[in-house]
């Protein structure tokens, strides 16, 4: 593939390195809103973003338009997902996005659904909370990650309870505020995700802790090649069969 890399920071740089290796070439690396000469005249197939909160909307959205399919791993820009989503839509285009490229990752999304759908109808019982370290460069807090984990607790495991359990307003109020979210920035840390399910005589804990960055960036170059030749709004989810 001949990738263009928007965002040309600790990851895009790690991104290359391994998008190299993987015998992909490098045609362009950038650190701003390229123009679509910049992009149509490099002979692109596909672009992977992992810029900044303030610029990513407008990188996915000149990609889309110009018939470049895109992977994005920016956070902090959500709110603008869903117009993304239909420009995607209007353009036939093709995008990928996910907050975390982890493959395992991914998988402990799943796991996480899973425990919480099992624990839903004994939620009064437990307190849940999210804690992510992340490096002192990160500039979301919490991190995409979290709020992941958080909106997959508080939507999609209630959803799977709607038809079976009476009371749902007051069930869903008292979930929503057993969720505390902790968030650390530290040295030297990569990303590390633990999530609680506390009793007053238990507790559960799932975690997840990266060493490299290299996982995130092979996950990415990974849903890069699984991109080519589709189109449409996929995720992780979607390009792991999950």
């Amino acid at each position: 593939m001949n990738i263009a890399i928007i965002g040309y920071g600790k990851m895009g740089k790690t991104i290359e390195k391994i998008a190299t290796n993987r015998n992909h070439n490098i045609q362009l690396c950038y650190d701003k809103t390229p123009n679509k000469n910049i992009l149509l005249n490099n002979s692109i197939d596909i672009v992977i973003e992992f810029s900044q909160p303030y610029s990513a909307f407008e990188n996915i959205k000149i990609c889309i338009e110009n018939n470049i399919p895109v992977v994005s791993g920016t956070t902090g820009w959500l709110q603008q997902l869903n117009e993304i989503k239909n420009i995607c839509i209007k353009n036939n285009g093709s995008f990928l996005y996910s907050s975390n490229f982890s493959i395992s990752m991914n998988i402990f999304y799943e796991i996480n659904k899973k425990l919480s759908i099992l624990l839903l109808p004994f939620s009064k019982k437990y307190d849940i909370s999210i804690k992510e370290i992340h490096h002192k460069e990160k500039k979301d807090k919490p991190s995409g990650t979290a709020l992941h984990i958080a909106n997959d607790i508080i939507n999609i495991g209630m959803k799977n309870y709607w038809n079976t359990i009476d009371n749902k307003k007051k069930l869903i109020k008292n979930y929503k505020k057993s969720i505390l979210i902790e968030s650390k920035r530290c040295e030297n840390v990569i990303g590390e995700h633990i999530v609680d399910y506390k009793s007053n005589i238990e507790k559960i804990s799932i975690k997840h802790k990266a060493y490299s960055r290299n996982i995130f960036a092979i996950g990415a170059i990974i849903s890069a090649e699984w991109l080519i030749n589709k189109k449409g709004f996929f995720s992780m989810k979607d390009m792991l069969g999950l």
